[in-house]
This record gives structure tokens, sequence and C-alpha cells, in this order.
């Protein structure tokens, strides 16, 4: 019901949006005298930000067509490595010879919502002296309820095969929510003496053990019981859609979720963008738009995986209290040995609380001191840690250089 309901008021806006846009794009016309003064700044404005409210975002493109290694400007394949049905396995080829033997890092995006371009910035600086791949999720609504159900279990089993198509001494990096997966991933692949077991593991602010500094995200996952989670927020993809009937944990239920925890800052992040636009701050709105085209555009999630990492992660702690099974066999964090380790959180992340991913340096007793780090970046927050300028100037040359010494 509420899927149909969210698609019957979307249509409901679409004339609206449409007429707003037209109506904006007329008043930018250079030959209209008026188009300059205080009134039609502020119309356009009111117009561009009732456009952008009523709009829906479809995934954004990644927009790295090319990279700069040694001064010289290289262009950017987009291939698929390797196709699933819920994920593809993605290829930033750069298109120059004998860059092939530069390291492969295996960057994990997580299914949580937001696409895989949410890590835009992180690829971009891997790109000029490493082979990136990344984990491109599908919108759940998109896959054919023929292809199957999709649980935790699959999440794992989807790291290990990527992992064995790449071959031995590949580097995964993990942001967020997939640092639990991968590090079953990990121990899986160590008890069965896998060769393609990662030469290196780094953690982002992941969820690891939730009872540690727990933050708002964590209340709400865990102050619910699993059927309240199944009654109130999963739905069955309508008719119209290539995955109807599947049933999913929908991207406008998440997207409001997200907007809740902080409402109070995109209100006002709206009220500057609404006065940079009748300033003529076009930067400013500019750099507005690009952040709000990429956290406005979400996917749906499959229910099944959800579920399961609200029962398996929040609810019952599995992999920290040492109890996570996979594919009904025992998780050994222990066991993980052959592979370095590194966890990055950052100091005011109130997404992953602080030692909710260092604790992994703990509880992977098995790999010795020497081949594993920790660092806290000061000041920085959930995003900034795989993001931005702290993230480019400092962050990923440490992982850079943790990376190589592995």
């Amino acid at each position: 019901m509420l899927y149909q309901m969210n698609a019957q008021i979307m249509n409901v806006m679409q004339p609206l949006h449409v007429m707003a846009r037209f109506t904006r794009q007329s008043l930018y016309q250079p030959w209209n005298p008026l188009s300059y003064g205080w009134y039609f700044r502020t119309l356009r404005a009111s117009l561009e930000l009732f456009e952008r409210l009523t709009d829906y975002y479809e995934q954004p493109e990644w927009e790295l067509d090319t990279t700069v290694i040694d001064g010289q400007e290289i262009a950017i394949d987009y291939s698929i490595t390797m196709a699933k049905p819920y994920c593809n396995l993605l290829h930033f080829k750069r298109e120059k010879s004998g860059l092939d033997e530069q390291p492969k890092v295996l960057i994990i995006a997580p299914m949580s919502g937001h696409y895989a371009t949410l890590l835009r910035g992180t690829v971009r600086e891997f790109l000029p002296d490493h082979n990136v791949y990344i984990t491109d999720w599908r919108n759940a609504r998109d896959v054919s309820i023929n292809q199957g159900t999709f649980h935790f279990d699959d999440y794992v089993q989807y790291i290990i095969e990527f992992l064995q198509q790449l071959g031995p001494n590949v580097h995964v990096l993990a942001v967020c929510q997939p640092c639990v997966p991968a590090l079953v991933a990990a121990a899986v692949m160590s008890k069965a003496k896998d060769a393609c077991l990662p030469a290196s593991m780094t953690l982002m602010g992941g969820p690891i053990d939730t009872r540690i500094s727990p933050t708002e995200v964590n209340d709400y996952a865990s102050g619910k019981d699993l059927e309240w989670f199944q009654d109130n927020v999963i739905c069955s993809v309508p008719d119209g859609f290539k995955g109807r009937g599947q049933l999913v944990y929908p991207g406008f239920i998440q997207l409001t979720g997200f907007l809740s925890m902080n409402v109070d800052s995109h209100i006002s992040k709206h009220f500057k963008f609404f006065n940079d636009l009748i300033k003529g701050d076009g930067d400013s709105a500019e750099a507005h738009r690009q952040f709000y085209n990429e956290y406005l555009a979400v996917m749906d999630m499959p229910a099944q995986y959800y579920l399961d990492t609200i029962r398996k992660v929040f609810l019952e702690h599995q992999l920290p209290r040492g109890v996570m099974e996979y594919r009904g066999q025992a998780v050994d964090l222990k066991a993980i040995k052959g592979m370095s380790l590194l966890t990055i959180e950052g100091e005011m992340d109130d997404i992953t609380g602080r030692g909710q991913t260092s604790c992994a340096q703990t509880l992977c007793s098995g790999i010795p001191a020497k081949n594993k780090k920790h660092y806290e970046a000061e000041g920085v927050g959930h995003y900034g840690i795989f993001n931005g300028r702290v993230f480019r100037e400092t962050i990923a040359p440490m992982v850079k250089g943790f990376m190589q010494s592995a």
C-alpha cells in the first residue's frame, strides 16, 4: 500500500514539477529585461526549489571518465567484470598500457539505500595508482523475482566470488555496512585456506559491534523487534517494475529516515540554497545540487537482506559475540590469518559510533599486531572518512601506504 501511495503522489506532482521547470527556464531568457531583477531572481529560486523537492532522482552517473597519471590525462572505460543478479562487479579500466601490474583494490560499497556512486570520491583517489573495482549494487525493484531472493549470506558469497574472480593479492576497502559481511567473507576464506584471501582489508566506519557507543541509527535499529520491521517497512514491488512481487525495503522509506535524523540541518541547507540562488552565488548553489542529486537518489533493498542485517548486526550482535554463522557453519574471526587489517573511524561520526569498527582489531586476534593498524580522523564525521578534503589529503594516502606495506 505504501509503495502504491508513494507512486501515486509522485504521479500527481509530476505535472506541477514539469510546469515549474518550464516556467523557471523561460524566466532565464536573456531577452527578458526584468530577468535580473530581485523579484525575478526570487521567483526563479522558488521555482527551482519546488522543482528539486518534487523531482525523482535516478541512479547518478559516475562522472569518472578520466584520471591523471604522471601528468597525462587517461580515459576510463567502465566494464563489468562479473555480473550477478543483484550486483555487478564494475571495473574502472584505464586506457593506458603498462598499468595492469598496479595493485588491485576491491571497494565494497554499502547496500544501504544509496547507490555505489556515493563513493565516487573514494574511487577517484585510487584511480591513478590502483586497478579499481567496486560492487555496483542493483535496485531490487529492477531484479526479477525469478532471480530468487537475496540474504545476508548471499552478500558474503558475492564478496567471496568477486575476490576469487580477481585472484590473489587483492586489497579490500569496505565502507560502513559491508564491513560485517567483508569480515565474515575473510573468515570463511581463511578457514578454507583460499588463495584469494585479500592481502589487506580496510574497514571504514563499519557497525562491527553496535553495542559500543550506540548512535541514533543504532537505537532506531535496536529499539524495535524484527516483527515491527516486517510489518511496517517491508513492501511488495507493484506492477510497472521489472521486479514486481519482490519484497523490498523501499528507497523512499529509507530516505525519509535519512532526512528525519538531521531534519534541521537539511532545512537550513535548503534555505541557504534558496538565498544563494537569489544572490547569484553559482558555485555554492551548484555544490548543493551535486550533493543532493546523490543524497536523494535511493534504491530499494531486498527485504531478506535488510531483515537479516537488522537481526544479525543490530539486534543479536552475532559477530562480536562469536555466534555468527555462514551457510550453517560457525564464523571464527580468530581464524583470519595472512591478511593485514586497517580500521578507520571518524571522531564525529553520528552513524557508526567510535569503537564500533576498531573492535575488529581485538576480534581478529589471529592477525599479528604488526599487521594491524587503527586510525581515528579528528573532527571528521561519517561521510568525511571516505570523501572530502581530509580523505584526499590524509586518509587515502595512509590507506594506500598500508596496502603497499601489506
